[in-house]
């Protein structure tokens, strides 16, 4: 599956200079909401809830990617102003799940998930994926890794990039300054196998797309 990952210039090409991308923590996260999808209205079950989502947030994070480098907004929002750029990878099936978008809490028996999500798997991959519908534009899918060893410089988390997160293709936002030089020396070793490609905005839709002008672009 390809899976778009979306960052300003600096984050983005020493992602691809090093070989990795951030996950994020569940604390990171911009959507205060995460893990609370559920009707939460009996005050026991929130106080629990909130208890469990504090503990999976020491031991969880996630790669957040977007089905799509199309989203005009998800640029502006994630890759400075169309300044960054969006990193594609080919990613297998399992390894990657969708958010599902909803314009109500879940009237689900929060306390049976509860009960039995600090073992369940699928417990936690639906409340980890589960966002309120505003954010559906951002076409969401997420890659969960259990929080390891922190980087000894960064004192962040990181993946490395691998059979299971390899990338295919480096977009160069419509206002980077970023040449295909940059891209190059920080792909090293991947530049012959990897595209690089200039977007643009589109002329007859609020879309991104390919800048095929190669004399726009350096």
């Amino acid at each position: 599956m390809q899976a778009y990952h979306f960052a300003p210039a600096n984050y983005g090409l020493d992602d691809i200079q090093r070989r990795r991308l951030k996950i994020a923590t569940i604390e990171d996260l911009n959507d205060p909401f995460e893990l609370l999808c559920l009707d939460l209205s009996n005050s026991d079950l929130r106080a629990a809830i909130l208890a469990w989502k504090t503990d999976i947030a020491k031991r969880f994070g996630m790669v957040c990617f977007s089905r799509t480098w199309r989203n005009p907004v998800q640029w502006s929002h994630y890759a400075d102003k169309h300044r960054g750029l969006c990193l594609c990878f080919n990613v297998p099936d399992d390894s990657i799940h969708p958010v599902t978008y909803s314009g109500l809490r879940s009237r689900e028996d929060a306390r049976e998930l509860l009960e039995r999500g600090t073992t369940d798997e699928a417990t936690i991959i639906k409340l980890l994926s589960t966002k309120y519908a505003h954010w559906h534009y951002e076409q969401e899918m997420r890659a969960f890794s259990e929080l390891e060893e922190r980087d000894a410089e960064t004192q962040l988390f990181f993946a490395g990039f691998s059979d299971k997160l390899q990338l295919t293709e480096v977009i160069v936002g419509a206002e980077s300054a970023i040449s295909r030089a940059d891209v190059e020396i920080a792909l090293g070793s991947l530049a012959s196998s990897v595209l690089i490609r200039k977007a643009r905005l589109a002329f007859k839709s609020f879309r991104v797309t390919t800048q095929n002008n190669d004399r726009l672009w350096g």
